[in-house]
């Protein structure tokens, strides 16, 4: 074919480790991060014409990455806007990108005189997320969590649903409701404290979940929702996908024991898929940013 054209694309590399130690007193700091860089810009020629001028070495790329972590990592969020700055700024090609980041928690290791200065153990789980994106002019920056597993033993319920010949599902007024929350949150301006605002999501996040009684996962993913925008007015728009974690009562009456919603088996397959996306009045219900994640978000 000769009269193909070049569509979206964009290149980079992917999942490089930086661990920066922060050792300018006896206590240290650590920061763990999985970065990935990926530029957009005018690479037609790299593609038809096998002409490289314009192709930044993806190699190029990993080695700013750890060279730019020298002089700190701060959040993941400034750090990335500083990649992305530096991309645009110094290849005049370079019209746009994405940069991501995942960030790993480690918790100072209680020795005998308490917290140790230099011996760390993984948290959780739980990683936290950010990514930048750049398009000309616009910078939008995306950060969230995944794998914040949460559970409440009751409060919670499923009711009122509709019923066919293939339902099943009881109903029930008091169940364990559980999930692992994936979410993310765009922000409409990048003059921001994005450790504090991150703490501060996350808080708002958990409390949602905890504070009313659940009628349904999408009900409390409102929430968690409404929580967060109503105080922080820096974000547009907050998405989740969360995976029902299934908790069943198990039957007892066989070993002629009564099971009053204490004994439950968990069942990780197959399982809903909750998600949801909620955006303050007025604000881009299609926004651009959304396009380059794979997924709901």
């Amino acid at each position: 074919m000769t009269n193909i054209i070049l569509g979206k694309n964009q290149y980079g590399k992917a999942e490089n480790r930086v661990v920066r130690i922060t050792r300018d007193t006896d206590r240290h700091e650590i920061e763990d991060l999985n970065v990935t860089s990926q530029l957009r810009g005018d690479f037609a020629a790299v593609h038809f014409e096998g002409d490289n001028a314009h192709c930044v070495a993806t190699d190029t790329q990993k080695n700013t990455v750890f060279a730019f972590a020298k002089d700190g990592i701060g959040s993941p969020e400034e750090y990335l806007l500083r990649l992305g700055r530096h991309f645009t700024g110094e290849f005049d090609w370079v019209t746009g990108g994405r940069w991501a980041a995942e960030q790993y928690t480690w918790l100072r290791i209680q020795g005998d005189n308490g917290e140790h200065d230099h011996a760390f153990v993984r948290g959780g789980t739980e990683t936290r997320t950010a990514i930048v994106q750049i398009d000309g002019d616009e910078t939008t920056v995306t950060a969230g969590l995944q794998d914040l597993t949460v559970l409440k033993s009751t409060q919670s319920g499923f009711v009122g649903y509709p019923r066919d010949k293939y339902t099943t599902l009881p109903e029930t007024e008091d169940r364990i409701l559980a999930t692992s929350v994936t979410a993310r949150w765009r922000y409409n301006r990048t003059d921001i404290d994005f450790n504090e605002t991150f703490a501060n999501v996350r808080r708002l996040l958990l409390a949602g979940f905890s504070r009313n009684y659940s009628y349904a996962l999408q009900h409390t993913l409102k929430e968690m929702a409404e929580a967060v925008l109503a105080e922080h007015p820096e974000i547009d728009e907050i998405r989740f996908s969360t995976p029902n974690k299934h908790h069943f009562v198990v039957d007892l009456s066989p070993f002629g024991l009564e099971n009053p919603n204490e004994v439950f088996y968990a069942a990780d397959r197959p399982y809903g898929l909750i998600e949801a996306s909620f955006l303050r009045e007025g604000a881009d219900a299609d926004h651009w940013s959304w396009d380059a994640f794979a997924g709901f978000c």
